[in-house]
This record gives C-alpha cells, structure tokens and sequence, in this order.
C-alpha cells in the first residue's frame, strides 16, 4: 500500500460515513446549510401561508425576506423555519439615532419572538456597489444601534446582526488568496469585522458567478461556474484547488479579512443563484444553466462541503430565489431567478421529481395536497436516498482519485 492511498483513507471514511447517513435517514436532519431566498417584488405571488407548506414540502428550514413584512412574519409562527429579515437601505439614515433603533427593534422584532424564528437581522444589502458608495457610510452606525437595541430588550440570544455585501467591496479576487478589501471601503470593513467578531456574527456576501460569466463568456470556462465536472484552477500562492467559482469568490473573500486580521470570520452565502431568462445581451441566462447551477449547488450542499481554504466548515448558502419576480427593476434576468413561477410550478426542471408541488387554478393558487404528500414521500424514500448517493458520486468520490 503505498503512502498516496494512506492520504485517501480518510476520504473514503467519509464516503462510508455518507453512506450511513443515507441509508439510516439521518442525512435529513444534517442538511441544515441550505436555504432560500424570498423575494416579494410581484404582483401575483402566493400568500405566506402556502409558501410555509411549500418550503416544508421541500425539507427547508432557512429563508430570507428583504423587509419585516408583518403577514409574512406573523404567518411563519410556529412554523419552525428560521426566518432572516432585512432592513431596507431607504430605512438605514433613520437608525442613526439610537432612540430610533430601539423603536424599530420593539416594533418590528419583539412582538413576533419567540413564536417566529428570526435568527438574523441584514442591515441594508450591498450597501457598497461600484455605481453607489454614498449608504456604506451609515452601515456601522446602524448595526450597533441595532444590536444594542436587541441587548436592551434582551434579544439578542435570538439575533444576530449583520450586513451582506457585493463582491464589489473586493480590489483583487483572483486567485483566491490574493483577496483584499477596496481602499475606499477598507476603513468601514475593518469595523464591521471588529463588529462581527465581538458579536459572533458571520460575514455574508452575496456571490454570482453567472455575472462573472456574462461580462466574460470567451474567458471563463461554463462548466467552471455551473460546478459541473472541470479541470478547475489552483491558487499558486497556497496550492488550493478550486473546481468551482463560488467557492473561489467565497475564499476571497476570506483571505481579505484574514489580511486585515480577522482570521476566523464564518463567511457565508446571502445570496447566489442563476436566471433562467435574460435580454439578448445576457449571455448565458437560459432553463437549463440555472437548472444546472442549482441542482449541482443543491447537492454540494446535502453533500456537506465546504471551501478548500476551509474544508472542514460546512458552507451556508441562500439560493435566490423562491419566485420569480415580476416586478423587480431592470434587465429581463432580474425578474428570472426563481426556481418557482408564482403558481408554484417549477420555472425550469431541476431533475428532481421531488420538487413538483402544486397545482394552481385562474381563481388563486391552491397547493394540492395530493402532491405534497408525494413529496414527503419521496423525500423520505428511495428516491431522496437516489438524489443524495447521486450527489455523493459527483462530489466525493472523484476526489479519491
């Protein structure tokens, strides 16, 4: 035996593992790293109450919505499902004032814990942009109002607080460990990584490779953004592999904290997703790329992977999104990302039968029972312990060899 199959031993210890997992049914209450966004920026999306039963049928227990929206909120009672809500950049001037903070925090917050689950509260989204830098500035002030506001009411075991940011607060992110924070926003970056540690909160970033692509489709490879099977790259300054590019751009962003002497910042995904429909120019954006992107990111993920820069920390990623959206701002690919249309069919066939839920009629969207009781058949049966061997041979195995 000689001293390279010693090194692939603990692999396939792993591989065993999954194994076990799969066949004891155990596997269904470790694949807590996956959960989704929900977006509300339609006219003709479903009521909170079937989106809970649609969420449910699908085994999630994390999403996100981008405000405090009080049906939604009032609604997830109850439910089990962790629930993440965001407060609107339009919102983050006013929360300068501590006084302010608190109110918002006992009107918003309070009144729906501990019934709803709200594990997380987003102060703004990509406050920073390459078009935008003026709301960066109001950023620390508002979290800490924030968060002192959660202690003064005694929630703050329940919340945490942070603020996802663009990859565009990046000056390098290629390779991996040559990631580093833009001079404009390093200052602020600093602090919000001070905050971040003292308040054991991690650090969220939204990640899209599908725009790296877009911008640059003769230079970087599909099946490197889409997880497929890929030669990859490696970081020459650390040796990495990297066999996907969100996992490069999540590294990135991580070696740039670590260069401002925040080693142990839990990074992790608010939002990364693929459309299925774009205008002419949108190179890339088509049913079958983000059928692709989501069903091999689905499966990484019941895989339990991590990045190389931190193999052994499970990666928590925010699919975006729930619905497609059809009354987002800007070009065709915005109102595209939904796995679902509103009715709750799927947008594209993710080859997972186990995800068809509903049924829907021209007088309002009815979740058919009938079909989400072969849901929770078929996730607790064959056909999950199918979906699940299948994400293990494209993930794991290939790295024996």
């Amino acid at each position: 035996m000689t001293s390279r199959t010693f090194t692939r031993l603990p692999n396939l210890i792993n591989v065993l593992l999954l194994l076990s997992l799969v066949f004891s049914g155990n596997i269904l209450q470790s694949v807590t790293s996956l959960g989704i966004n929900y977006g509300q920026v339609g006219n003709n999306l479903p009521s909170p109450d079937k989106v809970i039963n649609l969420l449910r049928s699908l085994r999630i227990t994390k999403t996100r919505i981008y405000d405090t929206n009080p049906q939604i909120l009032s609604a997830f009672a109850n439910s089990n499902i962790e629930i993440i809500v965001t407060i609107e950049n339009q919102v983050l001037t006013l929360l300068q004032d501590p006084q302010q903070a608190l109110q918002w925090v006992d009107s918003h917050i309070k009144p729906y814990i501990p019934a709803t689950r709200i594990t997380g509260i987003m102060v703004g989204n990509e406050l920073f942009t390459d078009e935008d830098s003026s709301l960066i500035g109001y950023m620390m002030p508002a979290m800490i109002n924030i968060h002192k506001a959660l202690v003064q009411l005694g929630l703050d075991r329940y919340v945490q607080v942070s603020s996802p940011s663009s990859l565009a607060v990046l000056a390098e992110s290629y390779p991996p460990s040559a990631g580093s924070f833009k001079p404009e926003v390093s200052s602020v970056m600093q602090q919000l990584l001070q905050f971040l540690e003292a308040t054991r909160s991690p650090f969220w970033i939204n990640a899209y490779p599908y725009f790296a692509y877009k911008d640059n489709p003769d230079k970087i490879p599909i099946d490197y953004v889409l997880f497929n099977r890929n030669v990859g790259m490696t970081d020459p300054n650390t040796r990495l592999h990297y066999d996907n590019m969100m996992y490069a751009q999540v590294d990135a962003l991580a070696f740039a904290a670590a260069k401002l002497g925040y080693r142990n910042i839990e990074v992790r995904v608010a939002e990364t997703g693929w459309p299925s429909k774009g205008d002419a120019g949108e190179v890339g954006a088509s049913p079958a790329n983000a059928a692709t992107y989501n069903r091999n990111l689905m499966m990484r993920q019941f895989a339990g992977e991590g990045t190389p820069a931190r193999r052994n920390s499970r990666l928590d990623v925010y699919i975006f999104a729930l619905f497609n959206e059809d009354m987002k701002p800007g070009p065709t690919s915005e109102k595209n990302y939904g796995i679902f249309r509103p009715d709750g069919s799927l947008a594209y066939n993710l080859g997972f039968s186990t995800m068809s839920t509903t049924t829907a009629n021209s007088e309002s969207v009815t979740y058919s029972s009938s079909a989400t009781k072969a849901v929770n058949r078929a996730t607790t049966t064959l056909e999950c312990w199918t979906i699940l061997i299948l994400a293990m041979i494209q993930v794991v195995i290939p790295r024996l060899f």
